[in-house]
């Protein structure tokens, strides 16, 4: 749960900087939110979310 909170925190943070430098629009912003929304509720939903877990457990181990 912590590591999604702050996988979540960064993302947020690195959309505001994209949105404040003009690197992305409003809304293309809001079509990927939506996309990614509705991407969650799917059956692919586990699989990214073990993809994750693994590839920030092979950060970690650095």
């Amino acid at each position: 749960m912590a590591l999604s909170i702050s996988l979540v925190l960064l993302l947020g943070i690195i959309v505001v900087i994209l949105v404040r430098t003009g690197y992305q629009r409003i809304m293309p912003g809001i079509a990927v939110l939506l996309f990614g929304f509705f991407l969650a509720s799917t059956g692919i939903a586990p699989t990214i979310t073990s993809a994750v877990s693994s590839v920030t457990g092979w950060i970690s181990s650095f």
